[in-house]
């Protein structure tokens, strides 16, 4: 069956980005113009993702209001001549078919997932992080459709990790099928350096079957009191194949901070209209540190 929904939790509080986040949603923070949920769905929409479900909660009204049409910012745009940019914001509004499901508390990126389950129905569906991004062509999640295609099972993208880094990531376990990709058989949620089954970690995003729902709703509260996704497809391991994919691309933690800064130069860099003259100017200050 052809994936067409994708979920996207983004009820989270942002902490790391604090005082930033104190009242904008860390999903709204800007990488050169654009706000980093816009990049993740872009990245949906080039996959061919047709249905977009935002979980949030209630301090991110924003969000809804960044993808929905904004009549008077629209004609004060044509009133000015200013066609272009009036076509562009019109355009984020059309990119797909938004959905908007509240998390009413915050119970952990499992408990997120499940809110979308009405939803989601009886499909397959992909579920992105929304403060990851990769830089790739194909996108990260066409990479890893094409595996769900190919296998007819979840996939979960994955990068190579240090191990000081292990408590940040899902990390799995597996064997190496082919090129880049992996038999998954558990995937441990933040383990100390000493526990880790591999040195993948797990980011970005996942594809994934509606039988995941049902591992969901008997996961109990793990770390922190919270309901873990990767708990959840421990026991959906156990059950039925799962993969992951070493993706191409390079990828960016948004919510970390050295990381916000490194995409915002090297994605700035690649742009016509921005790249030669920031690059004169990084040129320079670096001839003056």
């Amino acid at each position: 069956m052809k994936v067409r929904k994708a979920v996207i939790p983004v009820a989270g509080l942002g902490t790391r980005f604090l005082p930033a986040t104190k009242v904008m949603p860390k999903e709204m923070l800007p990488v050169v113009d654009k706000p980093v949920i816009q990049y993740v769905v872009e990245e949906a929409v080039a996959s061919g993702i047709e249905q977009v479900i935002l979980v949030t909660s209630q301090p991110k009204k924003v969000l809804e209001d960044h993808f929905d049409y904004s009549y008077e910012l629209e004609q004060r745009l044509a009133a000015a001549g200013k066609t272009t940019q009036r076509d562009e914001v019109r355009h984020i509004a059309e990119l797909a078919d938004f959905i908007y499901v509240r998390q009413k508390e915050p119970l952990g990126n499992g408990h997120a997932v499940l809110c979308a389950r009405n939803v989601v129905g009886d499909e397959p569906f992909a579920m992105l992080w929304g403060d990851d991004l990769v830089d790739s062509d194909p996108p990260c999640l066409r990479q890893l459709l094409d595996v769900y295609e190919r296998f007819d099972a979840p996939v979960a993208a994955v990068m190579r990790i240090e191990r000081n880094e292990a408590e940040k990531y899902g990390v799995i376990a597996g064997e190496p099928l082919e090129d880049r990709i992996w038999r998954m058989h558990d995937i441990i949620e933040k383990p100390k350096p000493e526990e880790m089954p591999s040195n993948l970690g797990q980011v970005k995003e996942y594809v994934l079957t509606p039988d995941v729902f049902e591992h969901l709703e008997r996961t109990q509260r793990g770390k922190g009191g919270e309901i873990w996704l990767a708990d959840a497809l421990r026991t959906l391991a156990a059950v039925r194949p799962m993969y992951a994919l070493e993706f191409q691309g390079r990828r960016y933690d948004v919510g970390n901070k050295l990381e916000y800064l490194h995409a915002n130069v090297e994605l700035a860099l690649k742009r016509p209209d921005l790249g030669p003259p920031f690059a004169a100017y990084l040129k320079d200050l670096a001839a003056r540190l």
